[in-house]
């Protein structure tokens, strides 16, 4: 009997959060998980992207809130060139800035990652390598191949949604809101930075201009005027070979929702981040550097209405992807309008100490702890049903 027929949830109505159809969820406040045994859970952690950092600090969240009594952690680490490794014990930074200050990892025995996936080890991994070559649908590709479950997005799902490009294509495409935007590649602004410069002033300052497989704020710079442009291009170039360069919303609130389910998804209360930076953005060095740079309201002070069309927007972005598992989606919500225009999607957002998917979650009456749970019963959920699946047509 596979590990997902050993998962029984009962859950508790969960009356401040919105199901897929717009009705009261049934998400419970704490999953009950009853096994035979405890399940080996594999974390994999670090990777080769500039999120590297946050990773960690994600990962020390989450090991340090798997229930012992149901789960043994496996942590696995991914260093900076690659190399993975099986520490001796889970991360303990509790903030990418400790990380940042620790200056490195120690020195591990490398392994190969189908030996850090042995069946024998591992019932479900939970992959929480942000950013290129892992949260871009590689590592979730691996996985399928050594057909161990996972928590988060399959690979197409990872794809898109760490494409920023191809993500908005796919909201066009639904018929969701959006900001003006374009795309602009490497090879583009080799050969005629003056026209590419050209169309990027033309969707009017400010502008942000951003990597397009990148998260955490890496590589994003606000640009005010056309005298920025040109470096801001150039820092981005440094993280990724295509770029989204995208109009600045006037005055405008930083709104986001978290989402968890697989065919049902449903959507937390919204929060709302306030950036006290200098950078005037929630920028890097405001999430994870500058103690003082952001503070966070939630739930987010919106109009009940503006509440629900933040959720019910979230589960559209979440649907429009093919994702599954979790994700936290960005508004930016124009303060003289009213109007909300939805930024991106983020599948396999932070867990750190300040991240606000489980601090969402939290405020919702799912503490963390259950968070986690209930991630892994819906990977262990998805397995199951890939199971069904023929794998031969004789």
């Amino acid at each position: 009997m596979g590990w997902f027929h050993m998962f029984s949830a009962r859950f508790a109505r969960l009356d401040r959060c919105v199901g897929g159809d717009g009705h009261k969820s049934q998400l419970s406040r704490r999953t009950t998980v009853q096994v035979t045994k405890k399940l080996r859970v594999g974390v994999i952690y670090g990777g080769r992207s500039g999120e590297h950092e946050v990773s960690i600090a994600s990962a020390a969240s989450i090991c340090g809130n798997l229930d012992p009594a149901r789960y043994e952690t496996v942590p696995i680490h991914i260093a900076k060139d690659g190399r993975w490794s099986l520490p001796p014990s889970a991360p303990r930074a509790l903030s990418a800035a400790e990380v940042l200050q620790q200056g490195g990892t120690q020195a591990l025995q490398a392994v190969e990652p189908t030996a850090a996936l042995d069946g024998s080890r591992i019932d479900v991994v939970f992959p929480i390598v942000h950013g290129p070559y892992g949260e871009d649908g590689t590592v979730q590709g691996l996985l399928e191949l050594a057909g161990v479950p996972y928590v988060g997005a399959g690979v197409l799902g990872s794809a898109v949604g760490m494409d920023k490009a191809v993500m908005k294509s796919l909201f066009v495409e639904r018929g969701l809101p959006i900001v003006p935007h374009m795309t602009l590649y490497r090879y583009e602004w080799e050969r005629d930075a003056a026209g590419a410069s050209a169309r990027a002033a033309a969707l009017g300052f400010p502008l942000f201009v951003k990597p397009a497989n990148l998260g955490s704020s890496v590589g994003i710079s606000k640009v005010r005027d056309v005298d920025g442009l040109a470096g801001a291009i150039e820092l981005a170039l440094q993280f990724d070979r295509k770029l989204v360069i995208e109009a600045g919303v006037a005055n405008a609130r930083e709104i986001e929702c978290a989402v968890l389910g697989n065919d049902d998804p449903e959507a937390s209360l919204p929060g709302e981040v306030i950036v006290t930076h200098p950078d005037g953005f929630y920028s890097y060095d405001a999430k994870y550097v500058d103690p003082s740079g952001a503070s966070w309201q939630i739930p987010a002070d919106l109009p009940a209405a503006t509440t629900r069309q933040v959720q019910q927007l979230s589960i559209e972005a979440f649907r429009s992807l093919e994702l599954s598992g979790m994700a936290r989606v960005d508004f930016f919500l124009d303060r003289g309008t009213g109007s909300l225009y939805l930024n991106e999607v983020n599948t396999l957002p932070g867990f750190t100490a300040i991240s606000m998917y489980p601090k969402m979650w939290e405020a919702s009456g799912v503490p963390i702890g259950a968070l986690i749970d209930k991630l892994i019963a819906l990977a262990l959920e998805r397995h199951g049903e890939k199971q069904r699946l023929r794998t031969s047509v004789t």
